[in-house]
């Protein structure tokens, strides 16, 4: 599987997503903001950092960046596509996902490692049994997932919402787990038709045991390994 990462000025994962992928025995290439070409890749990825400084807002100006024109033809187009910390915000940005990223709750920045809890989805990015808690490590500013009322009965609905924060049993505290102040606790959520998803945490951080422990981010891209065999298999 060949996965292209997307690099915006001022983007700071793009190494780390390289780096996860390869060490999962696939390949991976830097794709700059201002190339519109995707077709070579199996998967397209929107790593973390602060594009363009975060100015109006976080993700605001990377989704006029040449390259997103090409991204949101790929993802409607059923192609999978992932957007991790402010790759997320890019595509709430760019209306490919619902809703938006606030300041965190406190107004501090947070970078600490949390649990989060898988859910019953339509995402072909996670491949685990609902109810299973991962250990993911988030460093944001800007996670603090909104939207309006009717908005989230469809994301409950439709099986949007991939990922919750939790307590470390999987349980949820009646005031909420998120550590940002996120609407139900939602760490990560999908279109409705599962190729694109975002989520605040950084699975990329945890994949190889020398750079994070646990190893949980591996779940995040050999789920949509395992998804795009299948639809080639």
């Amino acid at each position: 599987m060949r996965f292209g990462v997307v690099v915006f000025p001022g983007s700071n994962c793009e190494q780390d997503v390289v780096h996860a992928v390869r060490v999962l025995g696939h390949d991976a290439c830097y794709v700059w903001h201002g190339d519109t070409g995707l077709a070579d890749y199996d998967a397209v990825v929107l790593p973390g950092g602060f594009s363009y400084g975060d100015y109006i807002r976080c993700g605001a100006v990377a989704r006029f960046s040449p390259v997103m024109s090409e991204v949101v033809r790929y993802a409607r187009s059923g192609r999978p596509v992932l957007g991790i910390c402010n790759g997320f915000q890019i595509l709430t940005e760019a209306h490919l996902l619902p809703g938006a990223l606030l300041r965190n709750r406190g107004l501090k920045f947070i970078c600490k490692t949390v649990t989060v809890r898988a859910e019953e989805s339509a995402c072909q990015w996670l491949d685990v049994a609902a109810g299973t808690v991962l250990r993911l490590p988030i460093n944001h500013n800007e996670g603090n997932f909104i939207c309006d009322p009717a908005t989230l009965e469809r994301l409950i609905d439709n099986g949007q919402v991939v990922l919750r924060y939790c307590e470390p049993d999987g349980s949820r505290r009646p005031q909420g787990s998120a550590p940002n102040g996120a609407l139900d606790d939602i760490a990560g959520i999908c279109n409705e038709r599962g190729n694109v998803f975002g989520l605040m945490p950084h699975p990329e951080r945890v994949v190889d045991p020398v750079t994070g422990d646990g190893g949980d981010g591996r779940y995040i891209f050999e789920g949509i390994v395992r998804t795009l065999e299948g639809v080639v298999g």
